[in-house]
């Protein structure tokens, strides 16, 4: 069995019971079993919002450890549908927290937006280096919160499969390490009858056609001295929308790189997902120094601070959306009655518009 510290837990429990918005409790167990292990508090209208389990769009997931809540909210007003996931690699906090602003915050008054702020909840369940915190705390107006800081991968213990000596995706490619077959972001398209992580890959494919995605991002982190750091990396389809993005960034004094999905690089969202569904699909990276060869401070770093990293997933996402909307068509626009300011985030930091 994991071993956590129980305090951060304690300190959400007495949080919660003092809330008159959270709309589910954190963190415990519920449906079938899943392990609440992040703090999510909407502030919507409670018609506006519906909290549900990616286990309703593949019953594979219902009661095992990558089950996870989707949070939907609707404007009411028919436009685009806009995905974010945070928490596909459970260590990529800034992109987390991205994920929980918006389901916190965000209101659209046209379109809808899904937000899964906890993706693989399985990899949230343990921490892969002793170096690194279990917890994240962010101070807000109301207080202490807390916010699990997991792993890269999958929970061996939760795989039902033991690692191969060597993963190769199902449509081929180069021969990575074993355990990237725990990587969700090498899984997709995923398989129904495959491993766990294959299952929550399927799931998520299949969310994507269901609810008719127009717009999907998933939100990540990478070493500062990674390529990837700062980039929005896009699938052919809508190179364009990205490239618009980004020239818009840069007005606003934030730069980032631009790249096309690999042809030959499979199981990828930004790939994978524009490949198999109608969804324009984005990867977006900031640079967490705690994934440095230095194992820098995840949060309180002086040059690439959490809140500075949020900040830039916000705008990026705020960018791409309003690149969407010059080129889409007049039904399928996403627009917001609020957005989660990213300046404020950058200046005052997260737990400034955390709920």
């Amino acid at each position: 069995m994991r071993k956590y510290s129980l305090l951060p837990i304690l300190c959400t429990l007495l949080l919660v019971a003092a809330s008159p918005i959270l709309a589910d409790p954190v963190p415990g167990v519920s449906r079938g079993g899943a392990t609440i292990l992040h703090d999510v508090r909407p502030s919507q209208p409670a018609e506006r919002v519906r909290i549900a389990w990616l286990s309703e769009w593949f019953d594979g997931l219902f009661g095992t450890p990558a089950d996870t809540r989707v949070f939907i909210i609707d404007s009411g007003a028919p436009g685009a549908t806009v995905f974010v996931a945070g928490g596909t690699h459970a260590n990529e906090i800034a992109g987390i927290l991205t994920a929980v602003l918006l389901a916190e915050r965000a209101l659209p008054s046209v379109g809808r937006l899904i937000v899964i702020p906890d993706l693989n909840t399985s990899a949230s369940t343990y921490t892969e280096s002793t170096t690194m915190p279990s917890w994240i705390r962010v101070d807000t107006t109301r207080g202490p919160r807390f916010f699990k800081y997991g792993a890269r991968f999958t929970d061996p213990v939760h795989q039902g499969e033991p690692d191969p000596e060597r993963y190769v995706h199902p449509k081929g490619g180069n021969a990575l390490e074993g355990v990237e077959a725990r990587n969700l972001n090498r899984a997709y398209p995923g398989a129904p009858d495959g491993n766990l992580t294959q299952k929550l890959a399927w799931a998520v494919m299949t969310l994507l056609r269901s609810e008719c995605v127009d717009i999907a991002f998933d939100l990540h982190e990478a070493g500062v001295e990674s390529r990837l750091a700062n980039m929005i990396v896009a699938n052919p389809k809508n190179l364009d929308t990205a490239a618009l993005a980004v020239i818009n960034l840069e007005m606003e004094g934030l730069s980032m790189k631009l790249e096309p999905s690999s042809e030959t690089f499979h199981g990828l969202s930004h790939r994978e997902w524009g490949d198999g569904t109608d969804a324009y699909a984005f990867l977006i990276e900031t640079p967490n120094p705690a994934q440095s060869s230095k194992n820098g401070n995840p949060t309180e770093d002086p040059k690439y601070p959490l809140a500075l990293r949020v900040a830039t997933h916000l705008a990026s996402i705020g960018a791409i959306l309003d690149a969407w909307n010059d080129g889409c068509p007049p039904d399928k626009r996403i627009a917001f009655s609020y957005y989660p300011d990213w300046h404020t985030v950058k200046d005052q930091g997260v737990g400034a518009l955390l709920n």
